[in-house]
């Protein structure tokens, strides 16, 4: 399998398993501060993370060299996470995923003007097509809300969270020096959890750790387990393979996986016009992954 289709391969895995966050996060949001859950999801992810460099090996004096990489990073990925859950208070997991759909057209922004990576013609109307789907969703199939701009405040706080995410994929590829992707999401994750417990150390003290509700912890170990540990080693590998509006296109099958996360908890479907939203989303992704020479 060449670079690019393992790139692909990861990706693929990563709107699958990050998809869960959405729903479970919704249902978590209010129960307890997202500094606080996310210090603890950061601590457990490095601690796994961890286990896992030493187990293979991979650990290199080197990636010690410049460690002011590792707090940019970490506090990139860090503003994200806090404004997700902040921003899923409100907005409901379906809108919120197609928020983060708009995550490639920022990352492709910032690609340019990180990396000089090229966004080709096509590549460009793919992103116009997959903004219009996200949008579509993000203001519920409503032209009178889109055309007023009614959109949800969790919507706003949360849409912040993905320009923090979309400058750390190409970030990723200008710091990264050689670095095994175990090992240079080590050092984010441990700089994150320094940077999250520092500015949110108020809310862990003040939260009653042995009363919180049990969808908190399932929530808690899903995140830190599959949405951070697992899809942080996705992304960083697919980063260094593909350019960053290829890696961040992916996103825009997070609401389909979302529509089947809430199926699957028993919530509703969204309705009919809301959809074809998700649909435009899909075509988008579809003409994003064309082998179309971009620059990588």
């Amino acid at each position: 399998m060449s670079p690019g289709l393992k790139g692909h391969a990861a990706m693929l895995s990563f709107s699958a398993l990050v998809a869960g966050s959405f729903s479970l996060g919704s249902m978590a949001a209010n129960e307890i501060p997202p500094a606080a859950l996310n210090a603890a999801r950061f601590a457990l992810a490095a601690i796994i993370i961890g286990a896992a460099m030493l187990a293979t090996g991979s650990a290199r004096r080197t990636a010690l060299q410049a460690p002011w990489r590792y707090p940019l990073l970490g506090g990139l990925f860090a503003v994200y996470f806090v404004l997700m859950f902040e921003g899923l208070k409100t907005a409901p997991p379906v809108s919120a995923a197609a928020v983060f759909t708009l995550t490639p057209v920022l990352s492709g922004l910032a690609g340019w003007l990180l990396l000089r990576q090229v966004t080709t013609p096509r590549m460009a109307l793919a992103l116009a097509i997959g903004a219009a789907g996200a949008l579509w969703v993000i203001f519920r199939a409503d032209p009178g809300a889109l055309l007023a701009f009614e959109v949800g405040r969790g919507e706003v706080i949360y849409f912040f969270g993905c320009v923090s995410h979309a400058i750390y994929t190409p970030m990723v590829r200008k710091l990264n020096r050689g670095e095994p992707a175990l090992v240079f999401t080590f050092g984010m994750l441990v700089a994150g959890t320094v940077l999250l417990t520092l500015y949110g150390w108020r809310d862990i003290r003040a939260t009653d750790w042995a009363a919180l509700p049990g969808i908190v912890w399932i929530t808690l170990v899903y995140i830190a387990v599959f949405a951070s540990s697992a899809t942080f080693v996705l992304l960083q590998f697919a980063a260094m393979r593909l350019p960053s509006a290829k890696v961040m296109a992916y996103t825009y099958l997070t609401p389909s996986w979302v529509i089947g996360w809430e199926v699957a908890l028993g919530n509703a479907m969204p309705r009919a016009l809301v959809l074809g939203g998700v649909v435009l989303t899909i075509v988008a992704l579809a003409m994003l992954l064309r082998d179309d020479g971009v620059r990588a």
